[in-house]
């Protein structure tokens, strides 16, 4: 495991569309089917990954949270599950179900949309408006295993209430801090 930063890409981009595998259905489906008319929030994560684990039950608290709103979260694994079978299809639709994941499951295989996405890590957070742009990028919150700060959601909470409230989202974002996306050779 190698400590990475997200790699906080200039804010304003389109969202890269893409069409991938979602784990627990078996079917492709694409980001225009999944996208939220208010707000949508494409995380990077995968099943192994301990900053990923430490922040798992919040996350998918603030997911349900979020979700009664008509907020979208898509979440994407995109490791070389060849050299990291744990971060396999059949595993992510095992972890999926065993955390009652409110969100697609996806399995980017070819990482292409990783690499579209410049995500860096895992978890790796991505927020984009009703016209699919990004107004946010970066960490989860403060807490990382180890650090002993609680975990809250805070930071991905704060920008997203912002959206509902109308008001711009704070520019001033932290990039989120996790294992380095398992590239392939």
């Amino acid at each position: 495991m190698a400590e990475t930063l997200s790699s906080m890409k200039a804010l304003g981009y389109a969202a890269p569309d893409f069409h991938l595998l979602d784990v627990r259905t078996h079917k492709m489906v694409s980001l225009h089917e999944l996208k939220s008319p208010i707000a949508t929030v494409i995380m990077f994560i995968c099943n192994h990954c301990p900053y990923v684990k430490h922040i798992q039950k919040k996350l998918v608290d603030v997911a349900n949270k979020y979700k009664e709103k008509n907020i979208s979260f898509i979440a994407i694994s995109s490791n070389d599950a060849e050299k990291y079978p744990a971060d396999a299809p059949d595993k992510m639709k095992i972890e999926a179900e065993k955390n009652d994941y409110p969100f697609p499951y996806l399995y980017d295989e070819t990482q292409k949309v990783a690499r579209d996405y410049l995500a860096a890590c895992t978890p790796d957070f991505f927020i984009f408006d009703n016209q699919l742009h990004c107004v946010y990028q970066g960490r989860f919150d403060a807490a990382t295993p180890g650090n002993q700060k609680p975990v809250t959601g805070e930071d991905l909470s704060n920008a997203l209430d912002h959206i509902l409230a109308n008001k711009p989202v704070d520019t001033d974002q932290k990039p989120s801090m996790g294992c380095n996306i398992k590239w392939k050779k």
